[in-house]
């Protein structure tokens, strides 16, 4: 039962059970900072239910701002004059700000006052039919929400035109067959690009031509309002997974209309898509899959053979406007985590990946990853909107460095030399058929290629796996300055990015390769099939480096590499930074396939700004967030927060100092000096000392000990060693061992097995008085 908690100001907050102060004045300042739209950064350790914490105290200001939202639009509809600000948008007192003038302001140029008038009354006329219509968006989306929870008829009707679809698309295969090997095969065969489709539809249902409209035809059907929302983004999906777990087991699970996002790599149900591997490979077949439709066909596609133009250009079956409005809702019915929603894709036939992307504007919670926050790229593509809205950055001690490896990248010698290879021969190869516009930047790009190769020190000509570099070593350079001595300051690299973009060239590349990467002359090589074949084998990567893939992994089949130029297309994304911002590391190794160009982010307020600018309140969340002063230096008040809007909180743990006695051991039982340095911690007299210790402490605590290892290689090596001294089973003596895992899956597997071994022992008495848990600093646990 939820517990309700009365705090400062008279604010409940409804709690699964009674909570702590900590957490109260957690709450308290969580709600405070989101009603006054500042930036807050809390520390709470861990054990202090802080995800728990900020569910509650989050969703409670989320519920108080609706009703009042709701309340300013019964207003505003009684009294025309005051109205309400749009959904999404602030309910405090506007900004002193030049920019937004009130209706009442004078008009320019002395209009009379019955024109200004007239134009307040028109404004305040429109105003009030947009919260009508809101209010008629509002109240279909929650009488459809509330069907969908308590009929299922609705479920079982969307099934059945499912399977009527599918046996549709049987019927239109046979027809297609038998029209193919019936007497009209010939006539069908003379017909033009475009007058098959004609012919096959009579054996079509009105359902079949309903579904080959046009994919921006159903998504503006779809499209929806943005309401007031918060989006809670943690570094890893099995934190995001917790974090909807925990929502569900809150007092708002059942009526919060949560949305969880990921990629097409994590989200894709097409069993075909997903055995591309490639994130970027993934994509690309997606959205070539959502483009082809039967109607929407070019001059150069109709010129192509039948036979060809067909193969690789089926639409996706999972992305039906049918299939995906029914996943929207079944998605903001109840709160699902990834898994969840792989399972309902595969079961509604429909796109997980679309379907939570149209459920984001009706979405009250968004849960998301790190890099679809924080990369603008990435938060576009996902049709995530930041204006007006907030946003909650859990696990947030390491928000620094997570941002500045998202925008860092790095390429080497090999891609470099594989990309300008591949490149060079589709150049060779559509010379004719290519835009002199076209031919041009592809010459500027393997110009650029060319350079990167030569700052390396290495020749585009030559095999990067034997070239030997004469000079080695790390330079780091300003953006400029790699620039000038790159010899390449005098290209516009912001429209070379654009025509990347825009082109595809790299999607290109990859089918390209695939399909004449085995038949094409290498570019200046007159060997012939050898020489190509032996030059490509030589730039990919070995096959004995690569671990071998478990056997559920193995049987996907193999995948498509990526073309180099999509990392090499990053790079260059990344030299359009200002030149204060970053930095370029040269790495000379042995071999030009060795050597490297990296692209370092130094600033990333850079990227973290337009999240302070347009998001209404921020929250930094942490266990340790100290030093504080690192957020507020380098990534606030760089990223244009001003000082006074940023709120600090920090609360204690909720262990009583009664129960933490802790120690340090400068030395062992038998007077053996604990000195853990690299040099010494592999000494087997230390290693020994450390056994003994942790057989004394087995022999008198009782329950549960854990045991944190530096490493999981140093946890290997000192196992091993206990084994062969005997000193495992004397531990085994006393308490059965646990190892942490290294697969996050199989976390909670070990945790419980641990939890009832303790509790058993308990019961039970005898030698064995507990478990021990041998656990990594930084690891799973």
């Amino acid at each position: 039962m939820a517990d309700e908690t009365q705090e400062a100001g008279g604010v409940h907050f409804p709690f699964p059970f009674p909570p702590y102060s900590i957490q109260k004045d957690f709450m308290a300042e969580l709600y405070q900072v989101l009603e006054a739209g500042k930036i807050g950064i809390f520390e709470s350790p861990t054990g202090t239910g802080k995800s728990l914490s900020l569910i509650c105290g989050a969703l409670t200001w989320l519920r108080d701002f609706e009703q009042r939202k709701r309340q300013e639009e019964a207003r505003c509809l009684l009294e025309p004059r005051a109205g309400p600000l749009p959904e999404g948008q602030d309910l405090r007192p506007a900004t002193p700000s030049s920019c937004r003038a009130p209706p009442t302001a004078p008009r320019p140029g002395g209009e009379p006052d019955w024109v200004t008038q007239f134009v307040q009354r028109k404004e305040e006329r429109d105003l009030a039919e947009r919260v009508k219509e809101e209010q008629i968006r509002r109240r279909k989306r929650e009488e459809r929400l509330q069907q969908m929870r308590h009929n299922t008829q609705l479920k079982h009707a969307a099934r059945r035109r499912r399977q009527e679809e599918e046996e549709t698309e049987a019927l239109l295969r046979l027809s297609r067959e038998m029209l193919a090997e019936g007497p009209g095969a010939e006539q069908l065969e003379q017909l033009e690009p475009g007058e098959e489709e004609l012919v096959l539809a009579e054996y079509a249902s009105d359902e079949e031509r309903r579904a080959t409209r046009g994919a921006d035809e159903d998504e503006e059907d779809l499209e929806e309002e943005h309401v007031m929302k918060i989006y809670y983004c943690s570094r890893t999906h099995s934190q995001l997974a917790q974090f909807v777990q925990e929502v569900r087991k809150s007092p708002f699970g059942k009526e919060t209309r949560l949305v969880t996002l990921g990629s097409r790599q994590n989200l894709c149900v097409n069993e075909d898509v997903r055995g591309l591997g490639s994130v970027q490979l993934i994509n690309d077949r997606c959205v070539e899959m959502q483009r082809s439709r039967p109607e929407s066909k070019s001059g150069a596609e109709a010129d192509e053979p039948k036979r060809r133009r067909r193969e690789g250009r089926a639409a996706c079956p999972f992305h039906g406007r049918e299939q995906t409005q029914l996943l929207r809702d079944e998605i903001l019915v109840e709160a699902k985590d990834m898994e969840q929603l792989l399972a309902l894709g595969r079961e509604a036939r429909g796109c997980p990946y679309y379907g939570s992307r149209l459920a984001i504007p009706a979405a009250q919670l968004v849960v998301l990853p790190y890099p679809m926050l924080l990369h603008a790229a990435t938060r576009q593509a996902a049709g995530v909107r930041l204006q007006g809205q907030v946003v909650i950055i859990d696990e947030a001690h390491n928000l620094i460095d997570t941002i500045t490896g998202i925008h860092s990248t790095a390429v080497s010698g090999s891609q470099l030399c594989q990309a300008h290879s591949q490149l060079l021969q589709y150049m060779e190869r559509y010379r004719k058929r290519l835009k002199a516009k076209n031919l041009m930047y592809i010459k500027q790009i393997l110009y650029l290629l060319e350079k990167f190769v030569a700052v390396l020190g290495g020749n585009i000509k030559q095999n990067p796996n034997t070239q030997s570099l004469s000079q080695t070593g790390t330079e780091l350079k300003t953006i400029n300055d790699f620039l000038f001595q790159s010899q390449v300051d005098n290209i516009n690299l912001f429209k070379v990015q654009r025509y990347c973009e825009r082109s595809k060239v790299s999607r290109k590349l990859c089918g390209f390769t695939e399909r004449y990467g085995a038949v094409l002359p290498p570019p200046r090589e007159p060997s012939g099939l050898a020489g190509l074949q032996r030059f490509l084998q030589s730039v990919q990567p070995a096959v004995s480096e690569a671990p071998a893939a478990p056997l559920e992994e193995a049987e996907v089949g193999p995948t498509r590499a990526a073309s180099p130029l999509m990392h090499i297309e990053g790079f260059l994304a990344a030299l359009t930074t200002a030149s204060q911002d970053g930095r370029v590391i040269l790495s000379r190794q042995g071999s030009l396939s060795q050597s490297s160009l990296k692209f370092l982010l130094l600033n990333p307020a850079v990227h973290f700004a337009q999240v302070v600018k347009e998001c209404r309140a921020v929250v930094i969340a942490g266990g340790t967030m100290q030093p504080v002063s690192d957020f507020r230096e380098q990534l606030l008040a760089c990223a244009g927060a001003e000082a006074e809007r940023v709120v600090e909180f920090s609360c204690g743990h909720v262990i009583p100092p009664d129960n933490i006695l802790p120690l340090v051991l400068c030395s062992g039982p038998t007077s053996q000096p604990l000195e853990f340095t690299y040099q010494k911690r592999a000494l087997p007299a230390l290693v020994d000392e450390t056994g003994r210790i942790l057989c004394n402490l087995c022999s008198v605590v009782p329950g549960g000990l854990v045991c944190f290892f530096p490493s999981y290689e140093y946890q290997h090596q000192v196992l091993a060693h206990w084994d062969k001294s005997g000193m495992l089973a004397r531990l085994a003596v006393r308490k059965k061992i646990f190892q942490e895992p290294r697969k996050a899956s199989q976390v909670e597997q070990v945790l419980a097995a641990y939890a009832r071994c303790i509790k058993s022992c308990r019961q039970a008495g005898g030698p064995v008085t507990g478990a021990l848990l041998l656990s990594v600093v930084g690891g799973k646990m």
